[in-house]
């Protein structure tokens, strides 16, 4: 680690976490240390960090209204929070993700998963290969090259023009969202549904459906197939992000949720 520029603000309420966590990292990062929510907007106040890392259970306050309170203020929504717990509670880690933590630790916390978070937030090249993949497989090279477009910027974007391949690509690459198109000439999208599906890894990826035909037989089809949502042609820009965001949003929750848990599917 080196990025000497970078911020974070670690709270909890026991001292000598707080002590022993800014002597492995001060060399690395300005960090910042707070024992309670009034001390954390103190340094808000003065301080834009990078990362906040963050107690759930302390005496005076409540990892949840912080994290609630941090997203409705427009100068701190989009500072990534982590959260620190001493309780393997299921509910209390969905809670968390759902309002917005990118990442949950168990106390008392391995350096190695510890290290492996902070970089993964504030090591820009490691973000980039973080980033979700989306896999379009489309026979049409101009929509593929507009998928691309709207997408690359949040996501590694990779596309497919000959569906007869996607059983050996799967492979290769691990998608965490599937685009399909409906109509192709070789294979129908309801054909690579079935295909994806056979795979044990590929069990519950988000599958989002593409189609210039949103009747109702067509979109009851699609669901009862596995598919998670349709969205109808032409690709509004807005729609297909919402729509992404949304089901890779749910998607990572429950897989984070298994891995902390070791739930089998």
């Amino acid at each position: 680690m080196s990025n000497s520029q970078k911020k974070i603000v670690l709270v909890d309420d026991v001292s000598f976490f707080l002590l022993s966590f800014k002597q492995r990292f001060d060399k690395h990062y300005k960090v910042y240390l707070a024992q309670s929510s009034e001390q954390l907007f103190e340094i808000l106040d003065k301080v834009t960090p990078d990362l906040v890392i963050l107690d759930i259970n302390m005496p005076e306050s409540n990892g949840f209204k912080i994290i609630e309170r941090l997203k409705t203020d427009p100068l701190l929504a989009t500072i990534p929070v982590v959260f620190l717990t001493g309780q393997k509670d299921i509910e209390s880690v969905r809670r968390g993700m759902e309002l917005g933590a990118v990442d949950v630790l168990f106390k008392p916390v391995d350096d190695s998963l510890l290290i492996e978070c902070i970089e993964n937030q504030l090591e820009p090249g490691k973000q980039e290969t973080n980033k979700p993949i989306v896999l379009a497989v489309d026979d049409s090279p101009s929509i593929l090259a507009s998928i691309n477009h709207i997408l690359k910027p949040r996501y590694t974007v990779r596309t497919l023009p000959d569906p007869s391949v996607l059983k050996g690509l799967l492979k290769i690459i691990t998608p965490d969202l599937f685009l399909l198109d409906c109509q192709m000439p070789d294979l129908h999208g309801f054909d690579l549904i079935r295909m994806i599906r056979e795979e044990a890894e590929h069990e519950e990826t988000p599958i989002v459906y593409l189609t210039s035909d949103g009747t109702v037989d067509n979109v009851s089809v699609a669901i009862n197939l596995g598919a998670c949502d349709l969205i109808v042609k032409p690709i509004d820009e807005v729609i297909l992000n919402e729509r992404i965001a949304k089901h890779l949003k749910g998607y990572m929750m429950r897989r984070r949720i298994r891995s902390l848990f070791k739930i089998r599917k």
